[in-house]
């Protein structure tokens, strides 16, 4: 009989988790401690755990075989030396937000190439200017995406931008999907690819690999009418030398629903650029259905895990996705 621990906090959502999984697959007993000596006392003879464990909690899973992380790019620390080194299998629940992360990609996608930043700021003003685009108009159906990261949202996004008729190329370190819409291509290629882009999409995790990895060096390789549109996580760009090159007209623009320091502090020039789209880090915020595509993964799990089939969605821990 597996022991599941479901980490705290607790709240409405975990019971119900916990009671479903009680019911359907009643070989298991859940767990839901409250406090870090609950979990000390049960982590002994745990075979699964929902949440994190921490450096000091790790020592104590004598039996752990199973972790499920609740995200899909955990914060740095998730994955640490110890846990990369533990058997214990990570599984994440990528793929549920596909859709609507891809969605948010093509409205930036869209905005940008129709000069949209520009007369929002004219009606603002309430200036009636037909002339307010101050980049040049974008016609998809010429042009070319490079997205970087071709996981579960970067192919949805590159279906997407297939879909308006737009050249896709991607660059992926682990192609796990069927794209056929897309000229494959390794990290290595990645700067010969800059130069033929009007759209850089990048959807990548943050990792050791991936950290600071779009900088001055990269933005000055971009075409100057081209767009950067980064949805994966804040970490992997310098906002310093992006802020460089919309200043300095290295590149065309840019739309951001995730930054290096969040919340993006209010002194930053990037709130007042007329070329500049920036959302909160809200891409999947209140969309529908994440908690139940979340719970499905972690079932399904849960049944492969009692019934000794593979799990879905492994994680490379050395790789932290």
């Amino acid at each position: 009989m597996p022991k599941l621990i479901m980490m705290p906090p607790q709240n409405t959502q975990s019971q119900t988790w916990a009671e479903h999984i009680q019911n359907n697959l009643p070989s298991y007993t859940v767990i839901l401690p409250k406090t870090d000596e609950e979990v000390n006392a049960h982590l002994p003879d745990a075979d699964a755990v929902y949440g994190w464990v921490s450096p000091e909690q790790l020592p104590l899973a004598k039996n752990l075989r199973w972790l499920q992380s609740p995200a899909a790019g955990p914060a740095a620390g998730f994955y640490y030396p110890e846990l990369i080194e533990h058997p214990v299998v990570v599984c994440n629940p990528r793929g549920i937000y596909n859709d609507h992360i891809a969605q948010h990609i093509l409205m930036f996608v869209l905005a940008l190439a129709r000069g949209l930043p520009y007369y929002m700021e004219a009606q603002r003003e309430c200036i009636w200017d037909n002339k307010a685009r101050k980049s040049g108009y974008i016609d998809l159906a010429h042009a070319t995406a490079l997205i970087v990261g071709v996981g579960g949202i970067g192919h949805e996004t590159a279906r997407l931008c297939a879909e308006f008729g737009m050249k896709v190329v991607g660059v992926d370190a682990r192609w796990e999907y069927d794209v056929p819409f897309v000229e494959m291509h390794e990290p290595a290629e990645l700067d010969t690819l800059l130069p033929l882009a009007d759209f850089v999409i990048v959807t990548t995790p943050h990792t050791p690999e991936t950290e600071g990895m779009w900088h001055k060096d990269r933005f000055a390789l971009m075409k100057k009418t081209a767009y950067f549109i980064n949805i994966g996580r804040g970490k992997t760009t310098k906002l310093a030398d992006l802020i460089e090159a919309l200043e300095q007209g290295v590149i065309a623009g840019c739309g951001l629903d995730v930054f290096e320091v969040e919340p993006l502090p209010t002194e930053s020039p990037l709130w007042k650029m007329p070329n500049v789209l920036l959302t909160p880090h809200i891409a999947v915020k209140d969309a529908e259905n994440i908690s139940e595509r979340h719970f499905e993964v972690f079932f399904e799990n849960a049944r492969r895990f009692a019934e000794g089939e593979p799990l879905q969605n492994v994680v490379n821990k050395a790789m932290w996705y």
